[in-house]
């Protein structure tokens, strides 16, 4: 998946400019799916224009620099849709945190820990941040399907946090009993 599906499917619920996709959009609502800084929207905005799918209308602005308003276009909108109903492969996941704890029995016992215990507490955060997300609980006859697809989205990102957390104490738990490395060749 790219970048430009991300932004058609935001621009399709609303035109915006560069920096309300940044601001409103990747900064507040899926940062936690897809992050992306501003360089990477305002380049991808630009493709999306030279390819048809959205355009550019400018916005004369006299108390402030113009704005640049960016609409999906009817081909944008067949774009996204095929993009929508086409099975996604499997992505490829690149752990660094795992890769180390691979290779971790050179670290002694604390090193670990302390690995583990940072990528605890940063698992947390991430957590803390999906569950403070508003929106209706699975099963409320009050949410609407744009909510109800959102919601299941985020079910699984809290659940993806949670057994990653369950995991790192598991792991913390193993190394805090594991005999030390022989000190001649550990790497502190």
């Amino acid at each position: 998946m790219s970048l430009a599906y991300v932004i058609l499917g935001l621009l399709q619920q609303q035109e915006m400019t560069g920096y309300d996709l940044k601001t409103s959009c990747f900064d507040q609502c899926i940062a936690h799916l897809w992050p992306a800084d501003q360089a990477q929207i305002y380049r991808t905005l630009d493709k999306l224009v030279e390819q048809g799918w959205i355009t550019c209308t400018i916005e004369i602005q006299h108390d402030r620099p113009n704005r640049k308003v960016y609409t999906v276009t009817e081909l944008g909108k067949a774009e996204f849709a095929q993009w929508l109903g086409t099975h996604q492969p499997l992505p490829t996941l690149r752990e660094p945190m795992l890769v180390q704890l691979h290779f971790a029995d050179q670290l002694s016992n604390e090193a670990i820990i302390q690995l583990l215990e940072q990528q605890l507490a940063a698992r947390s955060k991430k957590l803390a941040e999906c569950e403070i997300i508003d929106l209706p609980s699975l099963g409320d006859d009050s949410a609407n399907r744009e909510q109800v697809m959102q919601r299941l989205v985020l079910e699984l990102l809290i659940r993806r946090e949670q057994t990653y957390i369950n995991w790192l104490k598991t792991a913390i738990n193993v190394i805090a009993h594991q005999k030390p490395y022989p000190s001649q060749y550990q790497i502190l």
